[in-house]
């Protein structure tokens, strides 16, 4: 099979030659159509982010595709349907081998290339806002980053459950697109004190989801609503925060948690696939939530995409198709 290599720490990737994987007890083999491009792909070919322990060592951590081929202990009728599928790795590949309970059927309202922007950023928000924040109808909850492909996921979860959102972003073109998803207040963080903004709308939100950390923390525990909860997704400010002000966290009683997807169990993946089915499945196979994508490549253009993420050229996700 073809699979997009990399050397590590150098920018360019090329498409290399290896035997396809096979497909392991209650696992099936996906035909990869397309595949997801998420900021920890750059991060691991910068040598930054490696593979979890026994995972492929191959880029990439969300396809769609046909399903090729089935392990000891599933049904073989399953073989031919439509799935999208988050990984732990090995999704630059046309082959890819997933436990069969972490597959979500494409939605009849998606072309299947639509379904690869879908798996790890509608996971990646759907577990930070209400498995760990456990985010309530009329709350408020603030998404930072809100244009990328994970905050996209997220004011759309958000609104569909009856949250109040508002967003950062760097540019207008960004603010409004957030906005055309529910977002109800939107700040450009660049040309504006993103704290200030709320304070004057009086927007106190419940829950904060956070990529930068350094430069957004303080700010965050100055407007977050008492008994608030940040919930830390990434680290794209830089990894220490200096002068935390321990007395508004205490004053507030505000809740830090800090979580990464890739390395959770396959149990509990196979759980929180089941919960977002069970809890989005109708609006998503309706069409009244689906993933943003700026824009599809071909695999001959995979440096133009990774350039363009790497400068935060992007409203949603990027898209790449074999």
């Amino acid at each position: 099979m073809q699979f997009v290599s990399h050397i590590e720490s150098q920018d360019d990737c090329f498409v290399a030659e290896c035997p396809p994987p096979l497909p392991d007890k209650n696992e099936v083999l996906v035909a990869v159509t397309a595949f997801g491009i998420n900021r920890a792909d750059l991060l691991q070919k910068q040598g930054k982010y490696p593979a979890p322990a026994g995972a492929s060592d191959i880029l990439g951590m969300e396809v769609s595709g046909v399903i090729e081929a089935v392990g000891q202990g599933v049904d073989k009728s399953c073989i031919g349907r439509p799935v999208c599928v988050m990984v732990t790795g090995g999704g630059y590949a046309q082959f890819v081998c997933v436990p069969v309970e972490h597959l979500i059927p494409v939605p009849s309202q998606f072309d299947i290339v639509t379904a690869a922007a879908l798996p790890e950023v509608f996971l990646t928000a759907y577990q930070a806002l209400f498995s760990i924040a456990n985010l309530k109808p009329q709350q408020k909850v603030l998404i930072h980053a809100g244009a990328s492909g994970v905050g996209t996921a997220a004011i759309q979860l958000a609104r569909y459950k009856g949250a109040a959102v508002a967003v950062t972003a760097s540019s207008q073109a960004k603010l409004k697109q957030c906005e055309a998803l529910g977002a109800q207040l939107a700040i450009n963080y660049q040309t504006h004190d993103f704290a200030e903004g709320l304070k004057s709308a009086k927007f106190f939100p419940d829950v904060i989801i956070d990529f930068v950390g350094e430069g957004h923390l303080q700010k965050n525990l100055q407007i977050i609503a008492l008994d608030g909860k940040i919930v830390q997704l990434a680290m794209l400010g830089g990894r220490f925060v200096t002068q935390l002000d321990m007395a508004k966290v205490l004053a507030k009683r505000v809740t830090l948690f800090a979580s990464t997807l890739r390395n959770r169990s396959d149990e509990y993946k196979a759980l929180l696939v089941s919960e977002f089915i069970k809890d989005f499945g109708t609006a998503i196979e309706s069409g009244a939530i689906k993933p943003l994508i700026d824009t599809v490549f071909e695999v001959s253009e995979i440096n133009i995409a990774h350039q363009r993420m790497a400068k935060n050229d992007n409203i949603g996700k990027f898209v790449v198709k074999w």
